[in-house]
This record gives C-alpha cells, structure tokens and sequence, in this order.
C-alpha cells in the first residue's frame, strides 16, 4: 500500500451490493487490509500511483442497495465454494462483511412498486446521505455494479432535462440504473458506472450530471473479452492488416448469465464490445457476439474470439482466442481502484466525465484513446495530475 495514501474513512456505496462482485470486492478489501492476501489485480497498488493520494483500502467503509436478501457472509460462502473465494476467507473476514451489510437498504423498484420516479430518488439519495453522516464520511462513491438493464426505450427519453435537483416528470420515466445514478449526484457522490445499464448516460439527466459538479466516469467494466480486443484491434491496425470478420462467444453463469438470457439486456452489453472494435479498427467487421446462459457455470465465463483477416497479397488468416476466468474476481479490483480514483478526483475538485479513465470501461467518456496502451497513459498521466492537494 502506498504510504502516501489518505487514512480518512471513504465511502464506496455499491448498487447490487450482494451481488458477486459486490462481495468479492468487500471480501478482496478486507482481505488485503488484513494482509491476507496481495493486491493482484489492482492497478492502483503499483507504482505509478504511489504519489496520488489515493484512500487507503483500510479507510474503505462499504454500504449499498441490493433487492437481494441474502446477506454477504453467506454470499461470500456461495463464492468460496464455487472457488471464486479462496478457502477460508469468508470465516477470516466475516466481521467485514456482516459491517457492510449492515449498512446495505433495500433498493428498488421492486415488483409491484407503485412509488414514483421521484419517490424512489428520493429515499434512496436519504440513505445514502444518512450513510455519509452516520459514519462520519467528507465523501462517498456510488457503483453501479448490479446486474445489466435492458435499454431504455427511445421513447422513454421524455421532454428536455429538467433543471438539477428538481423533482423529474411525475410517474415512471427513469429505468432504474438512472434512478440510483440520480440519487448519487443528490447526496454529492461522485459516480461510477460499471455496467452497461443505462445510468448517467439517459437523457433526462444530461443538465443534473452536467451541473452538478461532481465527477463521473462509466460505463460498463472491461475485465475479459473486451480487454483482450482493445489490446489486438490496435494491433491489426497498425501492421496494416485488413479484418474481414470477428465474432465471438460468451458461455457464463451466476446472476450475469440469468441476466444476459434477456436479449435485450445481451445488446446492451454487446454494444460496448462492438464500440471497442470500432474505435480501434475504424470500423466495425463481419461478425457478432453471442452470450449463452450456462447456470452450471456459475461465475466461470469462457469467451471465444474467431478473427479472419487478409495479410500480404490477400492471403485470408484467421487468429483464435480463448478466455477463461472468473469474471468477479477480475472485475472487483477494478471497482476498488475507480472507488478510489473517483474518490481522490473529488477532494481534486475535478468534475464532469473522466475520459482519463477510460482503461476501465468498453464505452468510456468523450475524447478517450481507444487503444489500451494510450488509456493506461492517460490513466497513469492521470494519477500524476492527482498528487497536488485538493481545494
């Protein structure tokens, strides 16, 4: 851990926060702290962001929303046993995990809630900001890490944005994404968005994110099959090789697969996968991605890549790609390093979408690179920017 890291309790207020990742990344911080296990996985434990004065992961205090009962020790066994866990560590950070239970509400809507938009926003900003004053937090920073919503219907954009803080139309407008991301900016949180629901990113809610003056950065985490196209896209482009086709397929699990069995959830997760291609090879090839449910998975993911290109004088080549792993465990380092980043970004007095953080996400904010090896510039440029004290 850096020893220039800020002690000063932080809070990360997750959406979804029984969810797999959700638990993983409560385990995972309790675990580090406690010296359990190393910071594997986590980009904001290197080097280049020794100086910036990150939250230490031992000020972390975790809260949330979930419309899941399951508590997080018996999650947390869940995972163990699936080997998402490691043996043990449920019963070693148990007092963790019941403390940040407690602090999770129910969240919402639930099936048959007859509350308004703003009925909703409303008690959901009044639990977050009486988790920010009951545990003496300067700040919190919401997640968005449950599970993918399909998109919202054109017609659901409704009439101009309302101006900030003011009630939205009255009724049903918002999916639910977009009401938690509401809440957040009420109670003066930065956000985050690491799924591909639509958040931040609804139309109604243009002038609140714009005038808030709190920063955000989204959407949907790039963990696996994503990460691996933003590092060969570039590749083929710049040895000048012509991509005929890409397609590939997702086999997964857990509440991520049930989820994605929706297809019009799966296209929303498909259209970050496309843009990644798009940016990179300038347009996007032949070919789609395909998620499949497989509840015997659990939280495992395999993912295939077929990729036929013509190399010198047309002679077509393909290149196959197979990825395997744990898509929890991948991503809840992810969300600990944006907690953190957003968190110091905040005390900064940045505000407004954080393209420098676009080595997160499949759909970044405005004007990030697209290449991995130009966001992780930009990302560790970002960290230099973040060593100077904040306002």
């Amino acid at each position: 851990m850096s020893t220039t890291a800020t002690e000063d309790p932080t809070g990360v207020w997750l959406i979804g926060a029984r969810g797999s990742v959700a638990t993983t990344a409560v385990a995972g911080c309790a675990a580090m702290t406690a010296g359990l296990h190393p910071p594997t996985g986590m980009v904001t434990e290197t080097p280049a962001f020794a100086g910036a004065g990150l939250p230490a992961l031992s000020s972390l205090v975790f809260g949330g929303h979930d419309t899941m009962e399951c508590p997080l020790p018996k999650r947390a066994e869940h995972l163990a046993a699936q080997g998402v866990l490691p043996h043990g560590l449920p019963a070693a950070v148990r007092a963790e995990l019941v403390a940040a239970d407690a602090e999770i509400r129910t969240g919402g809507p639930l099936p048959g809630d007859a509350r308004t938009d703003e009925e909703l926003i409303s008690a959901f900003t009044s639990e977050i900001s009486d988790f920010l004053r009951r545990r003496g937090l300067a700040r919190a920073v919401v997640v968005n890490v449950a599970s993918t919503e399909p998109a919202p219907p054109a017609a659901a954009a409704g009439p101009a944005a309302p101006p900030p803080f003011e009630p939205p139309p009255p009724g049903r407008l918002l999916p639910a994404s977009s009401l938690y991301a509401t809440a957040a900016l009420r109670a003066g949180c930065p956000y985050v968005n690491f799924t591909p629901s639509t958040g931040l990113h609804h139309p109604a809610l243009a002038t609140l994110a714009a005038r808030s003056g709190l920063p955000h950065a989204g959407r949907d985490g790039k963990t696996g099959q994503t990460l691996l196209r933003s590092v060969l896209g570039p590749m083929f482009a710049q040895r000048a090789l012509d991509v005929r086709a890409w397609s590939g397929t997702n086999l997964l699990g857990g509440g991520d697969g049930a989820a994605l069995a929706d297809p019009d959830a799966a296209a929303a997760k498909n259209a970050g996968k496309e843009r990644v291609l798009a940016d990179t090879l300038g347009a996007v090839p032949q070919g789609q991605v395909h998620i499949d449910d497989v509840p015997a998975l659990g939280d495992w993911k395999t993912a295939w890549d077929h990729i036929a290109f013509d190399g010198f004088l047309g002679t077509r080549m393909t290149l196959q790609t197979t990825w395997q792993g744990c898509d929890s465990a991948l991503a809840a380092p992810l969300v600990l390093d944006l907690a953190r980043l957003l968190s110091r970004a905040h005390t900064h007095g940045l505000t407004g979408p954080r393209p420098e953080l676009a080595f997160y996400f499949k759909d970044p904010d405005p004007g990030a690179p697209a290449a991995l090896a130009d966001q992780y510039a930009a990302l560790t440029a970002f960290a230099a920017r973040l060593q100077g004290r904040g306002e």
